[in-house]
């Protein structure tokens, strides 16, 4: 087995990490093990560079935002795992569903209905499993991969180019390792924006998410089953994800401005059940089920960097940034965002040209689809806007709606739907 030392071979007798294959060189090292670093390290070290993909945490490790976007099928199809995700047993995701906040339940958006193409569905996964697949993956396809290495410092010379990285094994070894490109993909950790001042947070978007899981949840029938559920609560001020995933159990979280959720440093588990209280949608749905497991938060997690690469440098996946968790579109962007940024690093090795230019000629027409995504979070925490109401109002925008909620955003404009969804809410004021 070329590298993955993340396989438990610690456990063999007379086995030290110290002595493990890690080379002192390498083309490219991508930081972060989940999708996108596990889809950047395997286009990069498919194309024959010398590849390191590093990830803190032990392998599986414990992950939220198990929904997918149907339009990760072409990733998997370029990754060469559709077939895996077929028979790996995570639940199938065939539709996306929409509850008011007076418990009023949206017709389910099909994706068949649009496309009725294998394309169109996909499946909410369980994150430990579906990102250890990613990372044997890069494995097979030649790259080193270890977990428990924690990534100290990014070198670079007095140009400002990286030289390489420093890192720390799981017996607390210091290693310099040599590179000429470095992705990260360290996620919300983000760990280039973070050193070079580069990270910007989202001022309408200051959420905090509350969430946990149960056992026994009431889902959809049919081939609904297996939808991911928005729903809102009485006075619109947070909503609720319901995501069905293996084995019976459910994903349920909970979204809402910081500032009024966590207000006179209120409690997570109590603000979770005071906000459950006010969501008639979600109650009924819980009534029979058990909660399994502890109440997890995350804090300000919508923001954008102000430079996305650098020369012999490139961000990826939530390391690039996130928009708000309420359309699922967080593991498609990461893993689109790593194959696209690896084919810009295949390129410039082969032109030999590393530079920022290069390595981020990518990201102007990933952000200019990207940005319908974050104009449709943007209108749905506007009070005014109403799904329901915009679809009976504009029933030749379903087909584009839908789009968006695939993940198709980089073919075509939105702008008319965006301009009528606008009117809408005035409208509605």
């Amino acid at each position: 087995m070329k590298g993955g030392i993340y396989r438990n071979v610690s456990s063999i007798p007379g086995f030290s990490k110290s002595e493990s294959i890690m080379k002192s060189s390498y083309d490219c090292v991508v930081i972060g093990g989940g999708p996108a670093g596990g889809s950047a390290a395997s286009i990069v070290a498919q194309a024959g560079l010398e590849t390191l993909l590093i990830e803190r945490d032990p392998m599986p490790r414990f992950h939220v935002g198990e929904s997918l976007m149907p339009e990760t099928y072409w990733a998997f199809e370029r990754l060469g795992i559709n077939e895996r995700m077929r028979q790996a047993g995570f639940q199938s995701k065939k539709s996306v569903q929409f509850v008011t906040h007076r418990g009023t339940e949206s017709e389910p958006f099909f994706f068949r209905n649009h496309d009725d193409r294998p394309c169109s569905s996909t499946w909410q996964v369980e994150r430990s499993e579906f990102d250890k697949m990613l990372f044997d993956r890069a494995e097979e396809l030649g790259a080193d991969c270890y977990d428990r290495t924690r990534w100290v410092d990014v070198r670079f010379d007095a140009d400002d180019r990286v030289t390489g990285v420093v890192v720390r094994d799981g017996d607390g070894i210091q290693r310099e390792i040599d590179c000429r490109v470095v992705i990260d993909g360290t996620g919300q950790q983000s760990f280039l924006a973070n050193k070079l001042g580069l990270k910007q947070f989202d001022a309408e978007l200051r959420k905090v998410a509350i969430w946990t899981y149960y056992r026994g949840a009431v889902r959809g029938e049919g081939d609904n089953e297996g939808a991911t559920i928005i729903l809102n609560t009485e006075n619109k001020d947070a909503w609720f994800w319901f995501i069905p995933l293996s084995r019976g159990i459910t994903s349920i979280g909970c979204v809402g401005d910081t500032d009024d959720l966590l207000k006179g440093g209120g409690k997570p588990e109590q603000v979770f059940f005071e906000q459950l209280d006010l969501c008639p949608g979600l109650r009924p749905r819980l009534e029979h089920a058990k909660r399994l497991g502890e109440i997890r938060t995350a804090k300000e997690f919508s923001y954008s960097t102000s430079q996305n690469a650098g020369n012999g440098w490139v961000l990826v996946g939530d390391a690039f940034g996130f928009i708000d968790p309420v359309y699922s579109s967080g593991v498609y962007f990461a893993l689109e965002m790593g194959i696209r940024a690896a084919d810009a690093v295949v390129a410039g090795f082969q032109s030999n040209d590393l530079s920022a230019r290069q390595l981020g000629s990518w990201t102007d027409e990933f952000l200019e689809g990207a940005q319908w995504v974050r104009k449709l979070v943007h209108a749905f925490y506007s009070k005014e806007f109403s799904i329901g109401r915009f679809m009976k109002e504009h029933p030749e925008h379903r087909g584009r709606v839908t789009d968006l909620l695939i993940g198709r955003i980089f073919d075509e404009s939105a702008e008319q739907l965006f301009k009528d969804m606008e009117m809408s809410m005035k409208k509605a004021m």
